[in-house]
């Protein structure tokens, strides 16, 4: 059975870092064997269909043709279909009412304990808030992503210790969504 995935690669292409250019991921992506490749943005979101592995096998193998191709490692998680509409309709904020630029996820390669965010005092950032969700972290930032303190405290190395994590606005959570499903 054919399931389409999205492919998020964490930290590529910001700040003249990392560069993977979206062509040569969409041809990597394709000599593995996989169908319907396209790419969102530049900021290291991919889309493809195959009939094999799974998300941890499958990103396992993307991260390692990137570092074989370009010659640095990246964090790579793969999502499917199901995942990222159940994300979608689990957000806890009101997405409809909210500029995209306001509402962020931050993917998690696996299960985030509440335990690990207990240092992060909410009432210390508000109006921003966070709630965590299943392998997610939504974050409403009403100033945006690049001026949240909140989101400054929740990427500290110590917090995210064992984990990827990679965050994608609104737009791009919705994005991917239908992508992965069409």
């Amino acid at each position: 059975m054919t399931t389409t995935y999205a492919a998020l690669l964490r930290g590529i292409n910001v700040g003249g870092n990392k560069k993977v250019p979206m062509a040569e991921l969409r041809t990597l992506i394709e000599e593995l064997g996989h169908g319907d490749v396209q790419t969102y943005l530049q900021s290291g979101n991919a889309v493809f269909s195959t009939d094999r592995g799974d998300e941890d096998s499958l990103a396992a193998e993307l991260a390692e043709v990137i570092e074989k191709h370009f010659g640095f490692g990246v964090g790579v998680l793969v999502r499917d279909h199901a995942y990222l509409r159940a994300v979608r309709e689990a957000c806890p904020f009101p997405a409809a009412e909210l500029e995209a630029k306001q509402l962020h996820v931050t993917y998690f390669s696996g299960p985030v304990d509440p335990e690990r965010f207990a240092s992060v005092d909410p009432a210390v950032f508000l109006p921003e808030e966070f709630r965590l969700g299943d392998r997610v972290l939504y974050l409403y930032a009403p100033d945006g992503l690049g001026r949240s303190k909140l989101a400054e405290a929740l990427s500290k190395p110590r917090l995210l210790k064992g984990v990827t994590a990679t965050t994608r606005n609104w737009n791009t959570v919705v994005k991917l969504e239908e992508l992965t499903g069409a």
